[in-house]
């Protein structure tokens, strides 16, 4: 039985039950793999596939139509008979995305319940993968965390798996129950989806299922001794009834080039398409209460910082004034205000929107304070185990917390009246709705025929009901597949922090190597990991921005976490207390406005545990350039050198820099690399390149928006002219420099004359400008 395509062959052989995957693209690379499925009927477990399958029926190849596009399938239907359950294995490729598909339909037609464990979609046996040919192979594997905050990176042989010491108190917020933590080294485990590859071929095996409706995937990767892979369904033990059915989610193979800026834009889009994502609107900017005054929130300093937005308005737009936690008295009361809010929330929200800014509130519908009125009052609604205690959802709040079961309809219904109220009546139009993950805890729910994923899923779905159309929605603390297509956007990482590692006085020592706890380089680890996810599924959510003098963070940390965000797109919220922050930190928020709100191509995804180089292509009036990124993760200063080829851009060309935070020029070309000596610890370089013309006039770069030229809009040269206009639709003053082939006689600037600063470059020139947005600068010889 086989399907092809040019880019994919796919073969089963129903007397092994084994699939043959290989590609037309990749010589050599191919895969053979088996099923599984795990279940228990009568207290007996039972995995049909270890013994000759009973093949009833085989149906002939046939086109079907799949909300991710047209799918050439072939539908095999196998009997368990004994046990009276009929296994239908759909097995397709989707030319439109080059990928082989795979799905599941589980009939029970016997009397009995069973309880379901694990589909297994993919179990590469040792010397069953080839991802092409070398002498030298280096097998490594991307592993994408169950949720925002969780770790994701690629790991290379040798290396062990990031994992929380801290037990009950962090795994049951961040680690998936179904996903193995390994401990041995070159074993690895992910979620929802991965890439296995060889960093000596550059071909990557990819898999991942298309959505997390039905059941949470999980995938384990072996690099030692010969690299294999396996992804399976979590089944939950949750029962499938006699006479029903069970159709699993479709998850998808691929063969992928490490090396192209978008490796895995096909599996993207198959997801987005399942899931019926097609636009993104603008990431928003603003502000967000946490990072400051995180539960010391009161009416006054809200207040306060609401009316110092809007007096720094024009010069740093921000539209979004978020409320976060603290206003309610516990986690779950949250129709119940602390003393500082005597008024509620409401007539901050009104005020805000009166003054043309999107209102925003945190909650965090699914988890409960042990000392809420919630708890007290509707016992009957927590989440359970198997000893009939509550489900522990992670130590929050100095405290270890409950969850909700979301399939009991009272405390469902609960969720949905916080949401209408808070869009309805406090009139907020924008949620950051967090910890969702303790709607997805591994517990006994009341209705036992649903899964984690379908309880989260459905619940997550009657929220974004109740709050209706026109409410903009952040899901943070969030399984990634349980909120695709319901959300506008998401967190991607872990929470930032005024410190560059964990810190939890007085055991901090101990948690410097915690990868999910709130810490600057957590949050900079999935910013840059999960950047390709921005505007394919959502927007993406770095978390925010301190800019502030007075976290524990360096200033070039501040610049480091300042590029990433900049460069890789998604909302921008600042989080400091705004009247009492100085003019020269403002600026390092205002060079990101507007938001570039492009993804840059994390060029070494698959070759560092955390990348540290990035490249952004941009184009506009005064033509293309490149925004090129490096940053030193050492703790200790090192030197930092930028050479076309390792950029891959022309290595023949010769290209005009400047590095954006020092204002640094030079070149770089065929054999002479530039460097940056003493870049201090935990900083960066960001440099904006363009090909050198020495007949032509130049924009180099400016101080005043990181882009680097995205604040032209219109530039025009004749012989010995320039003319060229900028708009930055905020107030900004500063300098600009230029390459210009001949020597200015005048300049003016909104008609009044300026004097050009020859560089110590020959031919280039700065401008400093004041008032500059909408304003024309022209320069003859």
């Amino acid at each position: 039985m086989q399907l092809s395509s040019r880019e994919l062959s796919l073969h089963f052989e129903p007397q092994t039950g084994s699939l043959n995957l290989k590609s037309g693209i990749f010589p050599n690379a191919a895969l053979k793999s088996c099923f599984e499925l795990h279940y228990s009927i009568n207290n007996r477990k039972v995995n049909p596939f270890t013994k000759p399958l009973t093949i009833q029926q085989v149906d002939k190849p046939e086109g079907i139509i799949t909300r991710f596009g047209p799918v050439n399938t072939i539908k095999v239907k196998i009997l368990d008979d004994p046990n009276k359950i009929q296994i239908t294995l759909w097995l397709g490729i989707a030319s439109e995305h080059s990928l082989a598909c795979l799905r599941f339909t589980i009939t029970n037609q016997g009397d009995h319940p069973i309880t379901l464990h694990r589909i297994t979609f993919l179990n590469i046996q040792p010397s069953g993968l080839n991802l092409g040919t070398s002498n030298n192979s280096e097998p490594a594997f991307y592993s994408h965390g169950w949720q925002s905050w969780s770790h994701t990176g690629t790991y290379g042989s040798g290396e062990r798996q990031a994992k929380s010491i801290l037990g009950p108190c962090q795994n049951p917020m961040v680690v998936n129950p179904g996903t193995p933590q390994p401990r041995r080294k070159n074993h690895f485990t992910g979620d929802f989806f991965g890439v296995l590859g060889d960093r000596a071929t550059r071909i990557g095996l990819l898999a991942g299922c298309l959505s997390q409706k039905t059941h949470y995937s999980s995938l384990a990767a072996w690099l030692k001794p010969t690299p294999r892979l396996k992804m399976w369904a979590n089944g939950d033990d949750a029962l499938l009834p006699a006479k029903k059915c069970l159709l699993s989610d479709w998850t998808a193979l691929s063969f992928i080039d490490l090396d192209t800026p978008e490796p895995l834009v096909r599996y993207f889009s198959a997801v987005a398409h399942e899931h019926d994502i097609h636009s993104h609107d603008p990431a928003p900017a603003g502000w967000c209460s946490w990072y400051h005054f995180y539960q010391g929130i009161t009416e006054q300093n809200i207040k306060e910082n609401l009316a110092s937005l809007l007096t720094h308005k024009k010069a740093l737009p921000l539209t979004l004034f978020q409320i976060d936690d603290g206003y309610e008295t516990f986690p779950g009361d949250w129709f119940e205000f602390t003393p500082d809010f005597p008024n509620g929330v409401k007539p901050i929200a009104q005020k805000a929107k009166n003054n043309g800014l999107a209102p925003g509130l945190w909650l965090a519908p699914f988890i409960v304070h042990p000392k809420s009125n919630l708890l007290r009052d509707h016992l009957d609604w927590i989440l359970r185990n198997k000893r009939g205690q509550p489900v522990n959802a992670g130590f929050v709040w100095n405290t270890f917390t409950y969850a909700l079961d979301l399939t009991k309809p009272a405390a469902l219904a609960y969720t949905c009246k916080v949401i209408r109220t808070a869009v309805h009546e406090w009139g907020f139009k924008y949620l950051k709705l967090d910890f969702l993950y303790a709607a997805a805890l591994d517990g006994v729910y009341q209705d036992q025929t649903r899964t984690r994923a379908q309880v989260l899923r459905e619940g997550l779905q009657a929220l974004r009901e109740a709050a209706g159309p026109g409410v903009t929605m952040l899901a943070c603390g969030c399984p990634l597949g349980s909120g695709l297509g319901l959300f506008d956007a998401m967190r991607i990482g872990a929470d930032v922090s005024g410190h560059w590692k964990p810190h939890f006085p007085p055991v901090s020592l101990l948690l410097q190597h915690e990868p999910h706890m709130p810490a600057a380089r957590n949050a900079l680890q999935n910013i840059l990991t999960r950047a390709q996810l921005h505007h394919h599924w959502w927007i993406n959510d770095p978390d925010c921005l301190l800019v502030r003098e007075d976290t524990h963070l360096t200033l070039d940390e501040v610049q480091t976490l300042a590029t990433a965000i900049g460069l890789t797109g998604g909302t921008i919220l600042l989080s400091d207390d705004l009247p009492a922050l100085s003019e020269e930190r403002r600026q390092i928020a205002q060079v990101l406005l507007p938001a570039i709100d492009q993804r840059a191509w994390v060029m070494d995804w698959f070759d560092s545990k955390t990348p540290a180089k990035l490249r952004l292509d941009l184009n506009g009036p005064i033509g293309p350039w490149h925004l090129l990124a490096r940053f030193n993760w050492h703790n200790q200063p090192v030197s930092l050198g930028f050479a076309p080829q390792e950029f891959k851009l022309p290595e023949t060309s010769t290209w005009w820099l400047r590095e954006f935070w020092s204002g640094t020029t030079g070149k770089m070309g065929p054999g002479m690399p530039f460097f940056f000596h003493d870049v201090p610890p935990h900083g960066v370089r960001v440099i904006a390149v363009r090909p050198v013309d020495v007949d032509q006039p130049a924009y180099l770069g400016s101080n005043v928006h990181l882009s680097q030229g995205l604040e032209i809009d219109q530039w025009q040269t004749t012989p010995r002219v320039l003319n060229l206009r900028f708009n930055l639709t905020r107030r900004a003053s500063g300098s600009v420099l230029l390459y210009l082939p001949w020597k200015p006689s005048n300049a003016f600037f909104n008609d009044n004359q300026i004097q050009p600063y020859p560089n110590q470059v020959s031919g280039i020139y700065s401008f400093n400008l004041v008032d500059l947005d909408g304003g024309e600068l022209h320069i003859q010889a």
